[in-house]
């Protein structure tokens, strides 16, 4: 049997190591047909895992084991070999990682709930509820595997972490399983064999590899590599195979090269070398665009050493052997990463100016770095879960934890899916505070994402930054070991919405999602208050929020927040508000509007139309205030030509969109004379020492000739206008239609602009637009 198994031989055998841990050369071409597993015994298996545990439960083992092969009785697996093989195989493979006994007899038992007779009640009884809980979890991780649509793949996602989040051993008997079943992959359906490593690419392998378990995210991104793309992997496979069988001497040459360097400066140190894998080969040509022959690191070497301290001499020892490799220097001892991998690496010319890969580590580290969180000795603390452990002593564990927080503050699968794939596949640059705290984050990460990855409110008023004492702006890209401080301002409560495009962490993208929808939330329940306010103030009724909450059941809201963004939003009339408070409340019907013009207050609709309706003077108290784009108020102007102050305005709610501002001279308001309830009484309440522009159409009618464009620009940039947008049409050989965007002050800056247009000698007429 093939188990994952540590490769900690001699030295010697290491170069040829490197060779037979890949598949052979006609597995590139055709897989060959599984031969019959030849089962593990019932004595072996325990013997496995008495051989890192004395003091394991061979009772509990020898019952999982007898139960799970009775209950699986005659079911057998496309391969044809007994169903049984699967589970023991599961159970093979995590006791190479070392696990505790309960993990051990739940991966025997992790089928029997779902494909044959065995229930809940009948595992823990026999087994116990704590085995039960494993087996139960794992169970319902089967029934919802993973599938290519995107909310459904984010919502199974959500539960497997979850699950994970409970107890951790869940991920490493899920992995153990996922790791199996791609091994005997070639017995699936063709379409199957693609979806499954699909997913073992996009979510098992990557997870493994956040977990710090490398060994077993390199074997699962190969065999998905393998059934995914065989072209290729056959193509860099035989390259790798070749390059193996030239270099076979020098790999030798050096290994004892650098064991005798170490050994000279009193250093005992194992020394390893090593082949990437081909996913590892293409991923990193595709990554960076370069050739196989550009390639400097297809094999590297491993150096075990007793110490902290050895792992800085060799590093020495080494640097002053051979030239240094500029640039190919990391200490992940000094700043490990998120997963508690830590190593020193370097790249140096060594013989036959061969380029050459080191990582220089302790044991301990190493188990960590193949193992990730399985190396932790799970069955040696029995006062704790394994899970409680890990919070403990795994700060790979700390990920996982900070996703499932993610998960808890509500984002929707598909944002939550959209996050975890980014903290899974981003490798890490590491920031640091002004007072040199830690910040890892996702290669490419730029401000904005240390500023969220600090603290969220950081993120949310953050308007400037320094990078290594210097200003830089919020986008710029963060390199290892920059130091990073945000300047914040209490006047932005909000991020602009425009930030979720430029973040790179799922973090920062829902905390700016979720500010923005708060924002909007809070506006819409700014102008649904003032409507409210409004309706009572003409009612003569008192009208506060601790009367409004005793109507709450009534209006079917959580909140007095809630019921004022839905009226707000147009969900909800004031009136039913005010029916809710006050039973007796009798509505005042509006009347229609009707067609006479030429009179203040007045204007003019549907000439069929025989009832009057007048507005409120403009300075009424009455009338809810409109200060622009900017306020507090979710208000849009007019979109076929806006409205500026001076102009008599009327509002015109939108479910769902807030206020749009029309002047009264408008045609659009003909839309909306049979929906009385949508109207709103506004006024401006422009500041006057804050200059805002606002947003007006022109029509104008010029000769065509050449420069006549530039003219027409260059009379509304003299006067102060800003041109938005410019729309050009020929009418006429002698004559060009221009419709133009302006953004002016107000109507009397408007007024002089269409004055200064009509002076000259090009233009034929201005005339401005009301849509």
């Amino acid at each position: 049997m093939a188990y994952w198994q540590r490769k900690s031989g001699p030295v010697e055998t290491a170069a040829s190591d490197m060779v037979a841990d890949a598949p052979p050369l006609a597995a590139a071409e055709t897989p060959p047909r599984h031969p019959r597993t030849k089962m593990m015994r019932q004595y072996d298996l325990v013997e496995r895992v008495r051989a890192y545990n004395p003091e394991a439960d061979e009772a509990l083992l020898n019952r999982a084991y007898v139960y799970a092969m009775m209950v699986h009785g005659e079911q057998t697996r496309a391969s044809g070999d007994p169903y049984f093989s699967h589970p023991l195989e599961v159970a093979g493979i995590l006791t190479d990682l070392k696990l505790d006994d309960a993990s051990i007899a739940a991966a025997l038992l992790h089928d029997t709930i779902e494909d044959t007779v065995a229930t809940r009640e009948d595992i823990d009884r026999l087994f116990g509820e704590d085995i039960g809980a494993l087996v139960e979890g794992l169970t319902k991780l089967a029934k919802l595997d993973l599938v290519s649509r995107e909310a459904k793949q984010a919502e199974n996602l959500r539960k497997l972490l979850l699950a994970i989040a409970d107890d951790v051993r869940v991920l490493l008997i899920k992995l153990a399983d996922r790791l199996h079943n791609m091994r005997t992959l070639e017995f699936v359906p063709p379409a199957s064999r693609r979806r499954i490593s699909e997913e073992t690419l996009d979510i098992y392998a990557p997870l493994a590899g956040r977990m710090g378990m490398h060994e077993m995210r390199e074997e699962l991104e190969n065999l998905a590599f393998r059934e995914l793309n065989p072209d290729a992997f056959k193509v860099i496979y035989n390259r790798l195979v070749s390059i193996a069988d030239r270099n076979r001497n020098l790999i030798s040459q050096i290994e004892s090269q650098l064991l005798a360097s170490l050994a000279a400066h009193g250093i005992a140190a194992r020394v390893s070398g090593r082949r990437k894998r081909s996913y590892s080969i293409w991923n990193k040509m595709e990554r960076k665009s370069i050739g196989f022959e550009q390639l400097s690191d297809i094999f590297g070497f491993r150096v075990i050493v007793g110490t902290v301290e050895e792992c800085y001499r060799a590093l020495g020892v080494v640097h002053t052997t051979w030239p240094v490799v500029p640039g190919r220097f990391k200490d992940y001892i000094s700043t490990p990463k998120q997963n508690e991998y830590r190593s020193l690496h370097t790249t140096v010319i060594g013989p036959g100016n061969q380029r050459v890969e080191l990582q220089i580590r302790t044991e301990e580290m190493h188990q960590i770095a193949e193992y990730g969180i399985a190396a932790h000795s799970l069955y040696k603390d029995r006062v704790v879960s394994p899970t409680e452990l890990l919070k403990r002593e795994s700060s790979a564990y700390a990920w996982l934890r900070h996703t499932i927080e993610v998960l808890a503050e509500g984002s929707n699968p598909e944002e939550f899916l959209e996050h975890t794939k980014l903290e899974l596949f981003h490798d890490q640059v590491f920031c640091f505070t002004p007072k040199g705290k830690l910040i890892a984050l996702p290669r490419r990460a730029n401000v904005i994402d240390f500023a969220y990855a600090v603290h969220t409110d950081i993120g949310n008023s953050a308007v400037g930054c320094k990078i290594n004492g210097k200003f830089a702006p919020l986008v710029s890209e963060l390199q290892n070991g920059d130091q990073v401080e945000i300047m914040t301002s209490r006047a932005q409560t909000a991020p602009p919405a425009a930030w979720e495009s430029l973040a790179v962490t799922g973090k920062a993208r829902a905390a700016i999602r979720r500010a923005t929808r708060t924002a909007i939330r809070d506006q819409y329940a700014g102008l649904g208050r003032r409507i409210v306010e409004r309706l009572f103030q003409r009612a003569r009724m008192d009208y506060d929020d601790d009367s409004l909450k005793g109507a709450l059941p009534r209006l079917a809201r959580a909140s007095v927040e809630d019921v004022l963004a839905a009226v707000g939003r147009g969900e909800i009339k004031a009136s039913d508000v005010a029916r809710a408070m006050y039973p007796d409340y009798k509505e005042e019907r509006a009347a229609q509007p009707v067609a006479k013009t030429g009179e203040s207050g007045w204007f003019g609709l549907k000439k069929s139309r025989a009832v009057k309706f007048r507005m409120p003077a403009a300075s009424s108290d009455a009338a809810i205030p409109i200060r622009g784009i900017n306020s507090d108020l979710p208000v849009r102007f007019a979109p076929n030509g806006g409205a500026v102050p001076g102009d008599r305005i009327v509002g015109i709610v939108t479910p769902g969109e807030g206020v749009t501002i029309y002047p009264i001279q408008s045609p659009a308001l003909k839309d909306f004379e049979d929906e009385p309830q949508r109207w709103l009484d506004v006024r401006w309440d422009v500041d006057e020492n804050t200059q805002q522009r606002f947003p007006a159409r022109l029509s104008i009618q010029q000769v065509n000739e050449p420069g006549s464009l530039a003219q027409v620009a260059g009379v509304i940039a003299e006067h102060d206008g800003n041109i938005d947008n410019i729309q050009m049409s020929r009418k006429s050989p002698d004559f060009t239609e221009l419709t133009v965007d302006v953004g002016v002050y107000d109507l009397k800056h408007l007024t002089a602009i269409i004055a200064q247009l009509r002076a000259k000698a090009i233009v034929a007429r201005v005339e401005r637009v009301n849509g």
